[in-house]
Order: C-alpha cells, then sequence, then structure tokens
C-alpha cells in the first residue's frame, strides 16, 4: 500500500441516549494505532457523525434527534469546545459532509439534505440556505415507505455532491445553483437493496456502494466531468448466504485503492474485498470478527496502516493493524466508548 501521512488525533461520535459521552477525543499512537481518550464533551445530544474542516481547527457534529441539528466545535484544546449555537436542520440527520463553502446534513427521517452556510472562520450560519427534498420509495414494505437520505459526501473533484438514500434505492447526484443545492441526476440501484453508505476509489472514477437491506457491494463507474454515476456489478459481501436481515454498515477503501473493507453488524463482522487493478473487478476474500458487537463504522487512518470500528452496542472502538499485501485486519487494541457511532482522523 502506498503509505500516507499519520493522524496524530482521532475523534469518536457517540449517542448519549444511550449512555455515550458525546464527542470524545483520542491521541493517536503513530507506530500502533492505539488510541488514548482525552476527553469528551457532551454538549450536543447524539452526535453520532463527524467531519473535520481542511484545516484541521473545527469539528463539525450532526445531532442525531428527532428535531435534528448540526454543530461545530473548536479544536484547539484537548476537548473540542461549542463554536456558536447548534443549527436546526431536518429530522434525524445521520451524516454530513463540507461541499462548497457549507455543511450537507443527509436528514434520514426527513428524506432530505440540507445546506448550511459556513462563515469565514468557519462557524455555521444561524440557518440552512437551502433543503433538497429526495422523493420516492422502495419495495420494502416497514424501511421504504419514503425516502431516508443515509449520507452525503462530495465527490473528489469537489464540484458534486451524492447523496445516498435507503428508501429510495437510489443516489442522487447534486450541485449549487442559483437556488441552492438542486439535483443533477438521480441513478437508480437494484429495487430493495437499500443503499446506505458510497466510498469513492483515490483514483476517482469508481465508486463502491454499501447495500443495507441487502448484504451487497454495488461497484459503480463514475464520471466527474458530468456529474454521472453508473452501476456497473453488484457482489455479496458476506461469505455464506445469510439468515434474515444482517444490516451492513460501512465501506472503506485502502488509500492505495487494493482491497476495500465492509461491515455488517447481524454477524458482527469486518469482510475484506480485493479490488483488481481497474477497480471494477471486486472479491471476498476473508472475513474477520468486528472485536466487539454492532459495527455501526469503520474508519481507516490516513497512512493505510490502521482500521478501526465503531462497536456501538459493545461501547468500544477496536483497532486492528492491516497486513499490507493481503488486507487482513489482524485486531491489536480497544478502547471504551460506550454507544460508539463513527470515528474520524485529524
Amino acid at each position: 500500500m502506498v503509505v500516507g501521512r499519520q493522524a496524530g488525533r482521532a475523534y469518536i461520535g457517540s449517542f448519549t441516549a444511550a449512555g455515550g459521552r458525546g464527542v470524545l477525543a483520542a491521541d493517536v499512537d503513530p507506530g500502533t494505532g492505539a488510541l488514548t481518550l482525552v476527553g469528551a464533551t457532551d454538549a450536543v445530544a447524539d452526535p453520532s457523525y463527524l467531519a473535520l474542516s481542511p484545516d484541521g481547527e473545527t469539528l463539525y457534529a450532526v445531532s442525531e434527534t428527532s428535531d435534528g441539528a448540526v454543530a461545530a466545535f473548536r479544536t484547539g484544546g484537548g476537548v473540542p469546545e461549542p463554536a456558536g449555537r447548534s443549527v436546526p436542520v431536518g429530522s434525524a440527520p445521520t451524516h454530513l459532509a463540507l461541499y462548497g463553502g457549507h455543511v450537507l446534513t443527509a436528514n434520514y427521517r426527513s428524506g432530505s439534505v440540507s445546506a448550511v452556510p459556513l462563515r469565514a472562520d468557519g462557524a455555521l450560519a444561524p440557518t440552512p440556505s437551502s433543503e433538497l427534498r429526495h422523493t420516492g420509495s422502495g419495495p420494502h414494505p416497514q424501511r421504504q415507505q419514503g425516502p431516508h437520505a443515509h449520507q452525503v459526501l462530495a465527490d473528489p473533484s469537489g464540484r458534486w455532491a451524492v447523496s445516498v438514500d435507503l428508501g429510495t434505492d437510489s443516489v442522487r447526484v447534486c450541485a449549487f445553483g442559483e437556488s441552492g443545492l438542486t439535483l443533477h441526476r438521480e441513478v437508480a440501484l437494484r429495487p430493495g437493496s437499500g443503499p446506505r453508505h458510497l466510498v469513492f476509489h483515490p483514483r476517482g472514477d469508481r465508486a463502491y456502494v454499501l447495500n443495507e437491506l441487502s448484504p451487497t457491494l454495488t461497484v459503480c463507474a463514475w464520471d466527474a466531468a458530468e456529474g454521472v454515476l453508473k452501476p456497473l456489478s453488484e457482489l455479496p459481501v458476506l461469505v455464506a448466504a445469510p439468515d434474515g436481515d444482517t444490516y451492513p454498515s460501512e465501506v472503506v477503501v485502502a488509500p492505495d485503492g487494493r482491497f476495500l473493507w465492509t461491515a455488517t453488524r447481524g454477524p458482527d463482522i469486518i469482510s475484506v474485498i480485493a479490488l483488481d487493478e481497474s477497480g471494477d473487478g471486486a472479491r471476498v476474500t476473508a472475513t474477520v470478527p468486528c472485536g466487539g458487537h454492532w459495527p455501526r463504522d469503520l474508519a481507516i487512518d490516513p497512512a493505510g496502516r490502521h482500521l478501526y470500528a465503531a462497536n456501538e452496542r459493545s461501547g468500544d472502538v477496536t483497532w486492528f493493524t492491516i497486513d499490507q499485501e493481503t488486507g487482513l485486519p489482524v485486531r491489536t487494541g480497544s478502547v471504551a466508548a460506550p454507544a460508539a457511532s463513527c470515528v474520524i482522523f485529524g
């Protein structure tokens, strides 16, 4: 693998309603990948997902509550400190990303994406500038009665924002227009697949969508010039056929694009998926235990040496050393983090 920069600080999101401490800060050992907690703040309820500004000075968190909000924190001290008031967005935001001078939030219950402008100092404007409402449904009788935006992120070119909707079996490619956030095109995936999260290949011309309602990965071509996502194939992320729901949660890719890893909550496993040079060929080569129970999130450190699983129900973050030849994660440690929901690096 190509080795990138080392991480020195990690931030962990957690559900305060389930006993979590809110946003936790941790030092990262550059050699072992070990996390050492240095403090936490519960200033925002249920900060389930986090994002960091490019300069690392401001941390953003969704508040995954019925009302729904996004908050900003300063990271200069050992523990992040609130930077202004939280800003209301849609109901139950599950993900956020920086794009076009805004923070975008994917609002699961509202089935929408909100755009909150950023001020020059990285603080949030008091109200969203626009909201893009998703429409549609899917065949699942309980979970696809309407739209459920689960993730939003910028594409590698920075030109487009991409939102993944579990309720409508689709991915939307968006951009900012004169009227705010606008839909460029909607891409349909297999009915009933329930897309949850997407990750781009480091090369920028492929994307991989992890589906939650069926334990599969959809391989897609991505044309950044035209903003076109084209599904190419779909493969299982589990070795054996599952019995009942399995709840895949997250997908991450190696910095050199040789491997993908997915987390699946039902069986509590991480799947290792090898990619060929084109990025089109993908195959599961191994599965390993996640080190806890209910891995809600996976993260890879910027150097590509360590993989982290935020195990929500066992209340810990487990880290693994990645075998650079096989992509196999080898468990090397864990730290207590009640109701952990995500890990990011700064």
